[in-house]
């Protein structure tokens, strides 16, 4: 009994059940159901096809580490367009997995997933998914209207934090990933993708070859004419312009941008614009209020504390922050840059 038993076992072992998508518009209630992991779900050890993947730059979401996989069906791949940004086929699932560790000077030890969240590509449009994890970590449960989860961790200077964490509702969700009111993905695109990435055989590859060998991205990428972004939090990656575009994109792009929600202010943060007024330069908000704090420009060069931006990115009041989901915290080191950006821009906006 008991060999037959350890024979069945390691059967089942070697043959996973493979990745199992749900039909389009319904959603598994476990988040185990889709046979993403092998193994204790907590572990995030990839099944077959399930191929894991890094941006350079990360949306800040209060200090949370994410983990992030893409799988798509057989047979199918996607397509960079010019723009730089990935056409992904039908029923591609994005995974994102949010976690803290108990502390953040030794990543690798002990942690607390509190979500995570799919995109799942159904036929014409995407749809995102929210997965509540338990207090034992074994499962996550889908959640259409989100939560506020208690979170606490040691940050990277030895101090104890605690915060709300926020899980966002399905109609949340829209407001970052809308662009042309569609759902669209954020971060996978080639300015943020062009990396090298370890992978857990010990290889080490660019990720977007690591797709293309995946058959998950087609070959014939021309890619000449486009520019990669630097990490914002490193100061050898590029220069302080380059590297303050490169956060606002990521955290404020989404939304401003010609084809985003943001479109009506005329502010475009995203990291190919060269333009000095829509990037708020000595531009004046087009609608003033408690969100401008007083002040006259979105960007006053020279003037951090002139500037709306600023004063935007230094709150936490719901009706003053930005961005204005997604934190509840201000993010120490992104307005540190930010800050010093603003404060080495030389224009005068009086002439």
């Amino acid at each position: 009994m008991g060999l037959l038993f350890l024979t069945g076992w390691h059967a089942c072992q070697k043959h996973a059940i493979a990745v199992q998508p749900p039909p389009f518009g319904a959603p598994y209630e476990r988040l185990s159901e889709y046979h993403f992991f092998r193994g204790a779900p907590a572990d995030l050890n990839p099944n077959d096809g399930v191929l894991p993947y890094e941006v350079i730059n990360a949306l800040f979401t209060d200090y949370a580490f994410k983990s992030r996989f893409v799988w798509m069906p057989a047979g199918v791949s996607g397509t960079m367009k010019t723009d730089g940004t990935i056409e992904f086929p039908s029923g591609t699932i994005l995974i994102k997995v949010f976690y803290y560790p108990e502390d953040m000077r030794h990543a690798e030890g002990p942690r607390r997933i509190m979500e995570t969240r799919l995109l799942i590509h159904e036929e014409n449009h995407w749809s995102a998914y929210a997965y509540i994890w338990n207090e034992r970590q074994s499962e996550a449960i889908y959640s259409p209207v989100g939560d506020l989860l208690p979170a606490s961790w040691v940050d990277s200077s030895g101090l104890k934090q605690s915060i709300h964490y926020l899980v966002p509702n399905k109609n949340q969700c829209k407001n970052c990933h809308n662009q042309d009111e569609t759902i669209q993905p954020i971060g996978p695109k080639y300015a943020n993708l062009n990396r090298t990435l370890a992978y857990a055989d010990g290889s080490r590859e660019n990720q977007l070859t690591r797709w293309i060998r995946q058959g998950y991205l087609n070959s014939d990428l021309d890619t000449a004419a486009m520019e990669t972004m630097p990490l914002w939090s490193d100061p050898s990656a590029g220069s302080l312009q380059a590297r303050a575009l490169a956060y606002l994109d990521v955290n404020c792009g989404h939304c401003h941008r010609p084809n985003g929600p943001g479109n009506t202010s005329g502010l475009y943060l995203q990291f190919s614009e060269v333009n000095a007024t829509h990037l708020g330069i000595c531009k004046v908000p087009v609608a003033a209020g408690k969100g401008s704090g007083g002040r006259r420009f979105d960007i006053h060069p020279g003037h951090p504390d002139a500037s709306i931006l600023m004063y935007r990115v230094e709150s936490t009041d719901p009706g003053v922050m930005m961005p204005e989901l997604g934190r509840s915290m201000v993010h120490r080191e992104g307005v540190a840059l930010i800050r010093n950006w603003i404060a080495s821009l030389d224009q005068d906006c009086y002439d």
